[in-house]
């Protein structure tokens, strides 16, 4: 960018002198600009026509002139970033960060949040971490997944917990459920405004029954085909009444299969690097177009710890704009996350099941979740895991001691270090050494040694459609031990040939009442969410990511008084 270059060379010789007005002659500035004479005069010539300085020169040389000074660096570097992105040169404008972080500061903070350019409005948010991938089949973090569901669609979508179309507008079973037709919505098309085909469709699921978690998420499906032009249909080898559910799943979001980074969706990725995430309206999208033209993340974590503070004070706290001043934003919407973080029991030689109903015994009575030094109101305690499913308490048995050692292995998020060292405490009062072993992860689904662990603890994201989510959990994880998969699998096996979703939920909520009963497994803590806003950003309302649905974002028009 040859404007950033003259800048950076005006910023050398300002500041030789912070700016002061100073007597000076053309081969001195050059030597601290970096370059000739001839080229020094060039810019001399330029930033006086520009405003940025006057220069008063005398003829000869090595004669002495006065060089004043009309505008600074920070000054100069605003007005080009704002130039950069009123252009919509968000990737350009990341190239003028480079600079101290309190100056820094001043520069971003009235760029965050709701912006217009060009007359079209804008959503910037100052995110805490670069994004991972958001390849439907490759995605941990809540934050991607809640990305991915903006740039992809599947055949069906969750909306008030059950599925229901999006490129598919119906669906059809046959009586013994083992054959579902999907009929597609005509005129659909990838982010290319290529039209999508069927074929394509068919493709894309060929590619997702290869892969590992995919094909135990969609275990039933023998074949999938195109018996016409905009129809799907599926071959099950025995009946499974979620599959609604299931491909509305992430891992059945539809990438266009030559171009993975295609999505037919209400966004387009247009720019996707460490430092900024732009995505771009889809004005052919099939359902209710978004009301903002385009959302940026702005990731720069170093700055944002020491001055800006972040989009999140925590990742389940997200701040649309400059978090570091909360009193000027409010806070939008709040809710307690369905999902939890768990603590799971592995019981097996030296490690009974009524040891593990002693530890969920002593836990409960102990309150230590209430008590852990995590910053005020940002968990609750579990005392359901789904609303109406509450957690029971561990009867009283006779009395058996611990095993002298116990290994845990856990994963993040943060607030399960203080909970591992609560848990270590507490059970080396009753004689039990606690082994931690820490994984650093958000699922554990590529990892391989929990064949080693006694306790696992662990975050169960819930996000829409929780039934199913948890009885997609149990047939997915790699926490639910092989020795006790069989009967698992069994008992849902029988559920999702249920045709009545009530009857499915019922007997979901079996299942797991058995399993916290005995010892298995025990929900620890919500979280609180959090979204803050700043003045003028309207339509903010939590999703059960988390995060909030960016289409239904807007921000009023600047209008003439």
């Amino acid at each position: 960018m040859r404007q950033l270059n003259r800048l950076n060379q005006f910023q050398r010789l300002w500041q030789h002198s912070q700016g002061a007005s100073q007597q000076t002659c053309v081969a001195e500035m050059a030597s601290r600009c970096f370059c000739s004479d001839r080229h020094l005069r060039t810019l001399l010539s330029q930033w006086q026509q520009a405003g940025w300085l006057r220069w008063q020169g005398e003829s000869g040389r090595g004669k002495l002139g006065r060089l004043t000074f009309l505008r600074t660096p920070e000054q100069l570097r605003q007005q080009l970033l704002q130039t950069q992105l009123q252009a919509g040169n968000a990737a350009e404008a990341l190239q003028l960060l480079e600079m101290a972080p309190d100056r820094l500061v001043n520069l971003l903070r009235p760029l965050m949040g709701g912006q217009w350019q060009n007359d079209a409005p804008v959503l910037r948010i100052p995110y805490y971490r670069p994004l991972e991938s958001v390849a439907p089949l490759q995605i941990n973090g809540r934050a991607e997944q809640h990305l991915a569901r903006q740039l992809f669609s599947g055949l069906t979508r969750f909306e008030a917990d059950e599925p229901v179309g999006d490129l598919a507008h119906h669906w059809h079973c046959s009586d013994d459920g083992r054959v579902w037709l999907f009929w597609l919505r005509p005129q659909l098309f990838w982010h290319s405004d290529e039209p999508i085909q069927a074929a394509q469709l068919v493709e894309q699921f060929q590619r997702i029954l290869q892969d590992d978690l995919a094909r135990r998420l969609l275990a039933q499906v023998e074949r999938v085909d195109a018996p016409h032009p905009l129809a799907l249909r599926f071959q099950l080898s025995s009946s499974d009444h979620w599959l609604p559910w299931r491909l509305a799943h992430q891992l059945c979001l539809l990438p266009h299969p030559q171009q993975p980074r295609l999505g037919s969706g209400a966004w387009k990725l247009a720019h996707f690097t460490p430092e900024l995430v732009r995505i771009e309206s889809h004005a052919r999208w099939h359902l209710q177009l978004p009301l903002m033209q385009a959302v940026e993340y702005w990731i720069t974590p170093t700055l944002f710890d020491r001055a800006l503070g972040t989009s999140c004070r925590h990742p389940v706290q997200i701040a649309i704009g400059d978090a570091a001043d909360l009193a000027s934003l409010r806070p939008v919407s709040r809710s307690i996350s369905l999902g939890f973080c768990y603590l799971a029991c592995r019981p097996r030689a030296g490690f009974s099941p009524a040891q593990a109903r002693r530890l969920f015994r002593l836990l409960q009575q102990s309150g230590i979740v209430a008590q852990l030094p995590l910053e005020e109101g940002l968990i609750t305690p579990s005392k359901e895991l789904l609303p109406g499913w509450p957690v029971p308490l561990v009867e009283e048995e006779e009395a058996c001691q611990l095993p002298a050692r116990l290994t845990l292995h856990y994963q993040l998020p943060v607030e399960l270090h203080e909970m591992a060292q609560a848990l270590r405490q507490l059970l080396r009062a009753e004689g039990c050494e606690l082994i931690l072993t820490f994984h650093d992860v958000k699922s554990w689904r590529r990892t391989e040694d929990l064949a080693q662990a006694d306790l696992v603890m662990g975050d169960r994201l819930i996000g829409d459609a929780p039934i199913f989510t948890l009885a997609s959990w149990l047939e997915l994880d790699q926490l639910w031990p092989a020795e006790n998969s069989r009967p698992l699998r069994q008992q849902l096996s029988a559920i999702q040939q249920l045709a009545d979703s009530e009857a499915r939920s019922a007997a979901l909520h079996q299942l797991y009442h058995r399993l916290m009963h005995d010892g298995l497994l025990l929900p620890l803590f919500n979280y609180r969410y959090q979204i803050f806003a700043p003045p003028g950003v309207e339509g903010i309302q939590l999703n059960t990511l988390g995060w909030f649905d960016f289409s239904r974002a807007w921000v009023a028009p600047p209008l003439a008084v």
